[in-house]
């Protein structure tokens, strides 16, 4: 082999090695979503004296509910972007005391969003408030009288 051969053979090796590292760092990273979505607006509606299975179908089962500490419901979300660094969380703690709402703690808002129209730090209890009405119910009427209410 002369020289100007052998050049040419190291020169196409480290190009081949340097595509090579460049298309290693290539690799397709998913978004890692984790525990309950929730929006601050949805959390917001939490207010005491609401019964535990208000608050399931207004948020959806907790994260951690844990059986030691029955009073105490974690909702837990966290998101993972593709390769970056940062993780989205958020942390809402809901306290119950017979059943029913005592407070509500926000211990990890996401940044971007705002609370009841303000930006409250992190670490800020939400404040009681009275629970919401009992929705009214009113039975159903029939629109014709069934055969069998029919007396001959």
């Amino acid at each position: 082999m002369t020289s100007t051969n052998i050049h040419r053979a190291v020169a196409k090796t480290a190009c081949l090695f340097t595509a090579l590292a460049l298309l290693a760092g290539c690799v397709y990273r998913p978004n890692i979503q984790q525990g309950n979505f929730l929006e601050v607006k949805d959390v917001d509606q939490v207010t005491a004296g609401m019964t535990r299975s208000q608050v399931r179908y207004l948020l959806g089962t907790p994260m951690i509910s844990d059986p030691f500490v029955a009073q105490r419901w974690d909702y837990i979300y966290t998101l993972k972007r593709g390769r970056q660094r940062k993780i989205d969380r958020a942390h809402f703690v809901v306290y119950f005391e017979d059943d029913k709402v005592t407070r509500v703690d926000k211990l990890d808002l996401p940044e971007a969003t705002s609370v009841s129209g303000d930006t409250r730090r992190k670490h800020k209890k939400e404040e009681s408030h009275e629970p919401p009405a009992a929705p009214s119910v009113t039975p159903r009427q029939p629109d014709a009288p069934r055969p069998s209410d029919v007396h001959t």
